[in-house]
C-alpha cells in the first residue's frame, strides 16, 4: 500500500501483511505437501479463522462500506461484501478441518484432504481480496475519513 497517513488505513494495512505472510507460508506447505508443517500452521490460522475474518469484516461492512456508499463508491463496498460472504463460507467449511488438523501430530486419513482443498481455497480468495482491499479500498479511506472519524473508528476497532 501506499505510506498511510490515516490510523485506520494502516491498521487494516498491516492485518493484510500479517495474513498474508501467513497465508503465503501455509500455500508453499500446502502445496508441496508437507503435511509435518501443517500442523502449526494451521495452529496459527485458527484465530484468523476462529475470530480475525469476522472482526474485520464486520468492522469493514458496519464501519466503512456505508461510508464508501455514501461517497458514491456503493458498487466497490457491495463486490467487496459478496467476496467477505464468500470468503466466510470458505472460513465455515474450513474451520473443522483447520481444528482436525492442529491438532494431529501428522495429519493423514480424513482431515489431510478437505484441509488441503480449503485451506488453498481460502488463500485463493483472501489473497486477491486483500489485493483489492489495497489498491482500492485503502486509498480511498486516506481521502474519505478526517481527522476526527479516522481517530474514533481506529480506537473502535483496536477494542475490538
Amino acid at each position: 500500500m501506499m505510506d498511510a497517513t490515516r490510523h485506520v488505513p494502516r491498521a487494516l494495512d498491516d492485518e493484510h501483511r500479517a495474513l498474508l505472510e501467513l497465508l503465503g507460508r501455509l500455500e508453499t506447505a500446502l502445496v508441496r505437501r508437507d503435511l509435518a508443517a501443517w500442523p502449526a500452521l494451521a495452529r496459527s490460522l485458527l484465530p484468523q479463522l476462529e475470530r480475525e475474518v469476522a472482526r474485520h469484516f464486520d468492522f469493514e461492512e458496519h464501519e466503512l462500506f456505508p461510508r464508501l456508499a455514501e461517497a458514491g463508491d456503493g458498487a466497490m463496498a457491495a463486490l467487496l461484501t459478496e467476496e467477505h460472504e464468500s470468503i466466510r463460507a470458505v472460513v465455515a467449511e474450513l474451520l473443522p478441518a483447520a481444528r482436525a488438523t492442529a491438532a494431529a501430530a501428522v495429519p493423514g486419513g480424513g482431515e489431510a484432504e478437505p484441509f488441503h482443498r480449503l485451506a488453498l481455497e481460502l488463500v485463493e480468495r483472501q489473497v486477491a481480496h486483500i489485493q483489492k482491499e489495497t489498491m482500492a479500498l485503502l486509498p480511498l479511506l486516506e481521502d474519505l475519513l478526517d481527522d476526527d472519524t479516522d481517530r474514533r473508528l481506529a480506537f473502535a476497532y483496536a477494542e475490538g
